[in-house]
């Protein structure tokens, strides 16, 4: 069974900075990573813009999110400190409920200071497409710039547990956030079939982000 993966982001500037990380770094990352299941979890902060925070955990499979261990935490059942933060002061970016594709198996890279996350629907019809493109040509491209520690690409399935906000998700960690603005990362976004697959995309969300650090 592939891995699944669990990511969600916000906007937390209506939120005071000191408490937000308070509150993800003492109940929100590990009340899950008491899971069984949950196999890492990692916080990544907007390059460009600091108040934008995505979580993303990767799971021995998607079927980790049906436990009651997790539904004891998930939204219907947050805490009153959950519900104040993530329901009145932040504004949800997206939420990631998916399987990896390919071989399934690769679990994100323990060291790297930056991750660049896309995520897009699409239409049915260009499905298979697409799906081609990522695999075979998109993908690799990514996995081969210096710099790139693993290139990742998941898909939400019709029957994923609980909502998500986007059906293909491609993760790539990197050894900087400076990797983005290398020219072997711009030709490889700029690679054959690019133009071709974005006009089959929407709702497409780019993330350019680095490692959370907790302040001392």
């Amino acid at each position: 069974m592939p891995l699944g993966l669990l990511g969600g982001g916000f906007d937390s500037s209506g939120a005071a900075a000191d408490e937000f990380d308070d509150w993800y770094d003492t109940e929100h990352i590990p009340e899950r990573m008491r899971i069984p299941g949950f196999l890492n979890a990692v916080r990544w902060i907007g390059v460009s813009n600091p108040r934008i925070s995505l979580a993303i955990y990767d799971l021995e499979s998607l079927d980790v999110l049906k436990k009651p261990e997790y539904r004891a935490v998930s939204p219907e059942n947050f805490s009153p400190w959950s519900k104040r933060i993530l329901l009145g002061k932040c504004t949800r970016l997206c939420r990631f409920n998916c399987v990896q594709m390919g071989a399934g198996d690769q679990v994100a890279p323990e060291k790297g200071t930056g991750l660049f996350v896309v995520a897009f629907n699409s239409a049915a019809e260009f499905e298979p497409g697409l799906d081609r493109w990522i695999e075979t040509e998109h993908l690799p491209r990514l996995a081969a710039v210096p710099g790139v520690l693993r290139a990742r690409w998941f898909k939400t399935p019709a029957d994923s547990p609980g909502s998500s906000s986007h059906k293909h998700v491609v993760t790539c960690h990197l050894d900087s956030p400076s990797i983005c603005d290398s020219p072997a990362w711009g030709a490889a976004l700029e690679g054959e079939g690019m133009h071709e697959m974005r006009r089959h995309m929407k709702d497409i969300l780019p993330l350019a982000l680095r490692r959370y650090t907790r302040r001392a």
